[in-house]
């Protein structure tokens, strides 16, 4: 190999390790791919990543070139298209269907491309999403609709932060804070009382951090440490700023509008709750940026996930059926990701939101501060801890009974 080659290829794997970074994918299947990349094109590499950098070293079989490379990188934000169509790009390049400048040059291309659904449709399924939610949190009619409001209320702000540095530092408190008192207003101004901590979570679950404290336990559990690690704790204090943003929204509109205490909802039939996967499915679909084909699979994936574990719940106690449900939710992810060759996560992210145990944590928060129940449960914390190990273990099972084909 000579040098020009291998700073071509350097090149090549320096930017793809960048953008798959920026598309959100966990560190322990980042650094599997790149180095499956790198042994294919015939140099040999070691990387390291984290949320908030990537480090990377190539040389080639004499050690005639070497190359080190460090970089400070922001954490990575879930675009299934842009991952779906530079696994497609690397794969092509690998069967050697087009050359190594070429694949270079399409790199731009994806990088710079924008969300396939707009931003119109990708407020829409904020507040379809946010719905949803609310219906799977078996809330009523009326909270059912201001959650959806309030989640195109929370769309906005995230569109302005992508704008402007200053409000991407305070996003999460300002938004929840917006929320708190606009639930507090509505309640204090409708007809109709309401559970106003139902509301703001149902509005904030976008936010809510879940998906990426399941990513960083996955992988400590990897052997990843320092990524897993800071990956929890960045979890943890998305976290707590939500909480306290709502907090403090809804102290003020207990200032204004005074004490307000929280309504039970009305009992919908249960068929509500699986309007409410399909809803909640179709809002992640603009959300997550799926490509149109595939839309049906990751559809499926959220069913599967919410049918297998509310199937099995009924056999199980203790959230065990959050290991039965992603199971079955991983063996469907590696099945997609033999037929279609493509990631499995493309998938598999779509069936987890309904699993992670995000949300119970908000509840258990806000139960530890505040002494007021969201939603009547018991042993809160301890059934949080044991779907979170339920999810990891159910992942993990799966991948021994159906490898996936990717490391993606």
């Amino acid at each position: 190999m000579d040098t020009v080659e291998f700073i071509q290829i350097r090149r090549f794997i320096l930017k793809l390790g960048k953008m798959l970074h920026k598309y959100g994918s966990p560190s322990f299947r980042l650094e599997a791919y790149l180095t499956e990349i790198a042994t294919h094109l015939g140099v040999h590499a070691s990387f390291i990543s984290t949320p908030t950098s990537l480090t990377m070293v190539l040389w080639s079989d004499g050690h005639e070139d070497e190359y080190n490379h460090s970089a400070r990188m922001e954490p990575g934000e879930l675009d299934m298209n842009s991952l779906s169509r530079t696994d497609e790009l690397a794969s092509t390049l690998l069967s050697g269907d087009i050359t190594l400048a070429e694949a270079d040059i399409h790199l731009d291309e994806i990088d710079v491309m924008p969300s396939p659904y707009g931003k119109t449709l990708t407020g829409g399924a904020f507040g379809l999403s946010t719905s949803a939610f609310a219906m799977l949190m078996g809330a009523g009619w009326s909270e059912i609709f201001y959650s959806g409001l309030l989640g195109s209320m929370v769309y906005f702000w995230t569109l302005w932060a992508l704008n402007s540095k200053r409000v991407k530092l305070m996003l999460e408190p300002v938004a929840s804070f917006c929320v708190g008192f606009g639930a507090c207003a509505i309640n204090h101004y409708s007809s109709s009382g309401f559970n106003i901590w139902l509301i703001i979570l149902s509005s904030l679950i976008i936010l809510v951090p879940g998906l990426s404290l399941t990513m960083g336990l996955a992988e400590i559990s990897s052997r990843n440490m320092v990524s897993g690690t800071a990956r929890v704790m960045d979890a943890t204090m998305q976290l707590f700023k939500l909480y306290f943003g709502a907090f403090l929204g809804v102290s003020l509109g207990y200032q204004l509008f005074g004490q307000q205490e929280l309504a039970l909802a009305e009992t919908l039939p249960f068929w509500v709750n699986w309007l409410g996967v399909l809803l909640l499915s179709i809002g992640l679909v603009a959300i997550f940026r799926t490509r149109l084909k595939h839309v049906l699979w990751a559809i499926t994936s959220t069913f599967i996930a919410y049918g297998v574990s509310t199937w099995s719940s009924a056999y199980l106690e203790n959230g065990l059926g959050a290991f039965v449900g992603a199971f079955a939710l991983g063996v469907f992810a590696n099945i997609f990701s033999r037929i279609a060759n493509a990631p499995s996560s493309i998938v598999a992210m779509h069936g987890l939101i309904v699993l992670v145990p995000g949300s119970k944590t908000y509840i258990g928060l806000n139960s530890y501060i505040s002494g007021q129940d969201i939603i009547k449960t018991e042993h809160i914390g301890q059934e949080t801890f044991l779907i979170l190990m339920s999810l990891l273990a159910g992942l993990i099972f799966a991948n021994v009974v159906m490898p996936t084909r990717k490391s993606l």
